[in-house]
This record gives structure tokens, C-alpha cells and sequence, in this order.
């Protein structure tokens, strides 16, 4: 076991504590639709924060994921729930909230044929139908890489297709249940084949005993495959059960990464100790599309 791990968190991971009128609100209201948010079942660091502003990320086809990652707060079990309504619900407590971007992810269906494609496709299109003027991201599983289901959620076209990579090539198998690394990069590159104007993100989290070299090469594996946007946050044990911490890297270090990520011409790069997936989500949909604006056109 890492003694690192043992040690209390360095000063610059602090999270802010922000339990406010609207934080109450979207708590009440979630548990009044019967919806499920990433912000809670992950532990999400951000949660005080993100809620306070009015933000957060839905999370559909339940809270009982069929993987067992080991770095993942999730429950894992056999799901039972498949509520063909939860679309819509959704859709009503984005109007509700008012949101100008709404992000939606999963646990892993793997008990579905279509991996839970068609929700996510179905919760596109109800958010849309209700707020128009609403960008929609889908952070989608892998689907074990079968290519009908992401382009099921494809077609639905949502304004950001993001899929995390997690962590670096080697440590893959270690730190993912099922899910391959090359196998998360063949869908990122699909879905920018499928919808070529679609931005395509992922997410990297450090501590988990990679090397420095290893995340720049993953780094230009995204790039390979040509996805826009990148996040990078640091990796902390929701429980003694999970990963050990091996590192925590400082905020010039994350900094260092973030000028890494935009020379290899990334749209976007969100790199910080409690940076996560989602974390400012609004502002790169933004980056990205004013990035696809200024590249000139083939002639």
C-alpha cells in the first residue's frame, strides 16, 4: 500500500463548501423526479459547487453499473431498473433548472442489447424538444465497442460525444473493469467518423501510477483519433476499497499538462487537481465550436 496514501491531502485540494437555496433545490427536485446525478453517486468533488451554480450531470439507466472499476464510487450489481419515461423527466428538470448545458451519462448497461444507446438518444431528443437553445453532452460508456449503438446515439446528434479513456494505456486493465483503452479510442475516432462536426472529449485522471511520458503519449493517442477535447484531474479514493493514491501532482504540474494538451491542438483543455469530467462543461462546448469556426475551410 502506497504510505502516500495514508498521508493527509496536500493544501491545494480543497473543495468548497456550498450548500445554498439552489443547491437544496436541485436536490429536492432530483429526488422528486426520481433522477439519479453523477455529482452524488461518483462523489463528485465539485458537487457543492456545481449544484450551487445550477449545473449538473444526469445520470440515466439507473445507479447500479454492471462494471466494477476500481477507481469508480458507483454501485456495482446486476440493474434491474430500465424506466423508458426517465427521457423525459430529465428533459423537465433541465427546463426547470434552466440549464444552457446539460450533460447526461450512465452507468454501464451491459445487461441491454444496445448498452442503454437508445436512452441516451431519447434523452437528446426530449431535452432538445423542450429547450431548443440547449446544448446536450452524452458521456457514453464503451457499448463493448459494438458500433450500431454509438451510432444510435450518434444520429440523435449531441452538440459533444465524450467517452473517458481514464487513465494511460498500461494501467488500463488495472484501473477499468471490461473496458479497453484501444478500444475507447476506436470510439472516439467512429463517432467523429459518423458526425465528422460533432466534438469529440475524454478524460484523463492522474495518480494511479503512471509515468509522465505515458500521459503525453496518451495525449497524442486523443490526438490520433481526433479528439477535441481533454480533461485532467486528479485521482482520490472514494474508499479504502478502491485504488490507492500514488501521487498527487501539483497545480503547475496540471498547468504544464493543460500548455501540453493545447500545443497538440486540443480545442480544449481542462487540467486541475479537482477538474473532472464534466467540470465547466459549458465553457468547452464553447472553446470547440469557436475552434471549428477560425479553422478555414478546405478549398
Amino acid at each position: 500500500m502506497s504510505k502516500l496514501a495514508k498521508e493527509p491531502k496536500p493544501d491545494w485540494i480543497r473543495i468548497k463548501l456550498t450548500t445554498g437555496d439552489n443547491y437544496q433545490e436541485i436536490k429536492e427536485m432530483m429526488r422528486s423526479k426520481t433522477l439519479h446525478t453523477v455529482c452524488e453517486e461518483a462523489r463528485c468533488p465539485n458537487i457543492y459547487e456545481c449544484w450551487a451554480n445550477r449545473t449538473a450531470t444526469f445520470m440515466i439507466l439507473g445507479d447500479i453499473c454492471t462494471r466494477a472499476c476500481r477507481f469508480c464510487a458507483v454501485n456495482t450489481g446486476l440493474p434491474t431498473e430500465l424506466d423508458l419515461q426517465e427521457p423525459e423527466r430529465v428533459a423537465e428538470a433541465a427546463e426547470k433548472m434552466g440549464l444552457r448545458h446539460c450533460v447526461v451519462t450512465s452507468v454501464a448497461r451491459d445487461d441491454l442489447k444496445d448498452g442503454g444507446a437508445s436512452i441516451f438518444a431519447e434523452t437528446v431528443r426530449a431535452v432538445r424538444k423542450r429547450m431548443p437553445f440547449c446544448s446536450v453532452e452524452v458521456l457514453i460508456p464503451d457499448f463493448l465497442g459494438d458500433e450500431d449503438s454509438l451510432r444510435i446515439v450518434m444520429d440523435a446528434k449531441p452538440d459533444i460525444l465524450n467517452h473517458n479513456i481514464e487513465t494511460v494505456e498500461r494501467l488500463s486493465d488495472r484501473v477499468r473493469a471490461k473496458a479497453k483503452y484501444r478500444r475507447s479510442l476506436e470510439l472516439l475516432r467512429r463517432a467523429k467518423s459518423m458526425q465528422p462536426d460533432i466534438p469529440t472529449k475524454s478524460s484523463i485522471m492522474l495518480g494511479v501510477g503512471e509515468e509522465w511520458s505515458e500521459i503525453l503519449q496518451a495525449m497524442d493517442d486523443l490526438r490520433a483519433v481526433d479528439c477535441d477535447i481533454l480533461t485532467i484531474g486528479q485521482y482520490l479514493q472514494p474508499s479504502p476499497q478502491h485504488l490507492n493514491v500514488e501521487k498527487y501532482y501539483r497545480p503547475e504540474q496540471f498547468a504544464e499538462l493543460k500548455e501540453e494538451g493545447m500545443k497538440r491542438g486540443f480545442s480544449h483543455v481542462e487540467s486541475g487537481p479537482l477538474v473532472r469530467s464534466s467540470y465547466h462543461a459549458h465553457e468547452q462546448v464553447k472553446s470547440a465550436k469557436s475552434r471549428q469556426e477560425v479553422v478555414p475551410a478546405e478549398i
